[in-house]
């Protein structure tokens, strides 16, 4: 655990112990004890426990990492009952909410100091215990879902072979410190939509703006989970969501023209019923960070500069390789053990087709790359590059392919861009829907909120995400930039993962 995920959660600690003590002060003045007790951390609880007449060494609970939370939910709903409180929601307040409700019972003339003797004599039926522990459990696991980590499991195969399909993560949520969501009121442990009826799982009576406790930037070479950008707007059939993004039919209907694509999916809501997303409501995507915010980015021959300088590939990274063996025959289990590659599967390894025996086409992560060529096995490997232009900004200014691509400027919180015809698509998007701003060209000219405008400071800082498997992945180069506001956590460790049964070896596996 780092110092800041560390910092993170005993600032999350200390907020609990802490902004009750308003409520708290009053109460402790009824209770008989001095009001300044209310404003030292876990001495004002050890004085609670005092006023309950309940174990002591509870206090010493709350030095625990997250445990220490629930400890002192509950020391407060102990507390709350020597006001002869024992009504399920004045629980719950206690809990949840005790910066609102300890006031109340502390500045309400009607609440009394009861001490532990009603408490004693107090006893719960055996359904009002069944419902205690089954809300107990949803809030402890929702709480850890939202600012401890959360259970995520690869579906497609985008980060080959750092990650397979099938991989069980665990995602930290403080390694960037804690986001709260955006739409507060939704189905505990359901993502966006409910099964069987298909409808939301959450409603927007409150939106709560942007907003992540103890922030800490997203680090080049981390892997990331994140809302997907484009997924803001989604056809609501099992056969596009993500997998065939809004934009990118529109685009494909309209032959290159997104607004005539969008006009008529609009004109065809039977065929394609759409869903407006908010941020923390858009389907969680992992890649890795290959840039952040301020740097430059550049993509030669599949090769990625930052700043000028080449980097270093992911081990596990793969990409399609042109192979010239020496000759020799190829052995199915040397190349299994060796190099990872299946050679029944006719992805990993495939003649050449051009009557060369020694010639192959390979999809090699990076390791087996170095390996074959420090063995002998391969007399020369050349990298396949893709030409095509279809990719983020899809204009014809920037003619750019997924394996040739930049120079492009990842945007950063502050900084400031020209605005120019030949940086209004690239900025555009970031602009105006990420930092919601009204902004359009027309003959040549550049209107932000209505006014001529030559320049843009960011709001945000933004990160650049590609997938490991790099012929094999919807990323960045596709739709652009990720806004720090769509990050949810760091993939940090594989707890399970499975193919036809367990894969052993990488249980318990840290991800770098």
């Amino acid at each position: 655990m780092s110092t800041h995920q560390l910092l993170v959660l005993v600032l999350i600690q200390l907020l609990i112990l802490l902004l009750p003590s308003v409520g708290l002060y009053k109460m402790f003045e009824k209770a008989g004890a001095a009001g300044w007790k209310a404003f030292v951390p876990l001495y004002n609880t050890w004085v609670m426990l005092e006023l309950a007449e309940r174990p002591k060494h509870w206090v010493f609970w709350q030095l625990i990492p997250v445990v220490g939370w629930f400890i002192s939910m509950g020391i407060y709903v102990e507390f709350v009952k020597t006001f002869g409180k024992f009504r399920f929601y004045e629980h719950a307040l206690a809990a949840l909410l005790p910066v609102v409700y300890f006031p109340y019972v502390g500045f309400n003339p009607k609440d009394k100091f009861t001490g532990s003797g009603p408490v004693k004599k107090h006893r719960k039926g055996t359904a009002r215990e069944w419902v205690d522990a089954g809300v107990f459990a949803i809030v402890a696991a929702t709480l850890i879902r939202t600012f401890v980590f959360e259970a995520y499991t690869i579906p497609t195969g985008s980060m080959e072979k750092t990650l397979l399909v099938n991989d069980f993560l665990f995602v930290s949520k403080f390694s960037y410190g804690p986001r709260i969501p955006n739409t507060p009121l939704s189905i505990p442990f359901v993502h966006n939509t409910m099964p069987i009826t298909n409808g939301n799982s959450y409603v927007e009576w409150i939106k709560i703006p942007y907003t992540r406790w103890f922030a800490s930037p997203v680090n080049r070479g981390d892997v990331v989970v994140f809302n997907f950008p484009a997924g803001d707007t989604v056809i609501n059939l099992p056969d596009f969501q993500s997998q065939r993004p809004y934009y990118d039919v529109a685009r494909e209907i309209g032959r290159g023209n997104m607004d005539s694509g969008r006009q008529v999916i609009l004109s065809k809501p039977d065929d394609y019923p759409l869903v407006i997303r908010p941020v923390d409501k858009q389907e969680n995507y992992i890649k890795r960070c290959v840039a952040v915010a301020g740097d430059t980015l550049q993509i030669r021959d599949q090769v990625v500069y930052i700043n000028g300088k080449a980097q270093v590939f992911p081990p596990e990274s793969q990409t399609n390789y042109e192979v010239e063996t020496k000759g020799q025959p190829l052995d199915e289990t040397v190349m299994k053990d060796e190099y990872n590659l299946d050679m029944t599967n006719g992805e990993d390894v495939r003649s050449a087709g051009n009557g060369n025996n020694n010639q192959y086409d390979m999809l090699l992560t990076w390791s087996a790359h170095e390996k074959m060529l420090k063995n002998g096995l391969a007399k020369s490997i050349v990298p396949e590059i893709d030409s095509n232009h279809d990719v983020y900004p899809y204009d014809h200014v920037h003619v750019w392919s997924r394996d040739n691509y930049g120079p492009i400027w990842i945007p950063a919180k502050g900084a400031t861009l020209p605005l120019t015809p030949e940086s209004y698509p690239i900025y555009e998007r970031a602009i105006r829907v990420y930092e919601h701003n009204d902004l359009e060209m027309k003959d040549g000219k550049i209107y932000l909120n209505g006014q001529p405008a030559t320049q843009y400071t960011f709001k945000m800082n933004y990160y650049w995400m590609m997938g490991d498997n790099r012929h094999g992945s919807q990323d960045s180069r596709y739709w652009g930039f990720v806004p720090e506001d769509h990050v949810v956590g760091e993939a940090w460790l594989i707890w399970m993962s499975w193919n036809k049964g367990v894969r052993w070896s990488r249980l318990f596996k840290k991800i770098k």
